[in-house]
């Protein structure tokens, strides 16, 4: 049986977050029409909030720390990748932005996305298209056509006001970008075999 991996990035703050359980929504509907297909999916969470400060560390010091280099292995490696963040200020979080900020250029090239975003009012529901598509066209992702906003009242009764018919649409458009690729094996990561800068400082050092 083919297998697919699913990266999920979540950038919620709190716990329990809306933001969190809108990424859990939109990976389970995949996941769901994927294995009906017959492949076997694994998807892989990645929770920003608990990589805050590896994340600032990267930022400052150029080199991410053993968590966070699991998490971009985890994203990087992924067939796709569903991401979704609060929107703050009418953009999405600074926390979501120094994740993909501390990507190689080019890790994401062509790889397909879903994108979500919570915020307390459906006004905020903007910022799907004038913030983050704008960021993944630049990182060239290819996102596809439907995203998903999920203002506070959405949540009382997400089946009727439409947020489960988003989900679903985003899902079935995820799902058939994935069935038309042959799943592929893991990415070679293209800087596997570079020597670490820190380590090249060290040999350079004299005795």
């Amino acid at each position: 049986m083919e297998s697919v991996t699913l990266a999920v990035v979540s950038a919620g703050l709190s716990q329990p977050s809306s933001t969190r359980l809108l990424a859990d929504r939109l990976s389970e509907a995949v996941r769901a029409r994927l294995a009906e297909a017959g492949r076997e999916v694994r998807v892989a969470h990645v929770e920003l909030r608990e990589l805050a400060h590896p994340i600032a560390d990267n930022l400052v010091t150029g080199f991410p720390g053993a968590a966070l280099r699991e998490a971009i292995e985890t994203v990087t490696g992924a067939d796709a990748v569903i991401a979704v963040t609060p929107i703050f200020s009418a953009s999405y979080s600074g926390l979501f932005k120094s994740f993909f900020d501390v990507l190689e250029q080019g890790a994401l090239a062509g790889r397909p996305a879903l994108l979500g975003a919570t915020g307390g009012t459906a006004r905020h529901s903007l910022a799907l298209d004038h913030a983050l598509r704008p960021l993944f066209a630049y990182l060239r992702a290819a996102v596809v056509p439907t995203a998903v906003f999920a203002a506070s009242e959405d949540w009382a009764s997400a089946e009727q006001n439409g947020l489960g018919q988003h989900i679903d649409r985003a899902a079935d458009e995820l799902a058939a970008v994935l069935l038309r690729q042959p799943a592929r094996a893991r990415r070679r990561d293209a800087f596997a075999d570079v020597v670490p800068f820190e380590q090249q400082l060290a040999a350079l050092r004299v005795p």
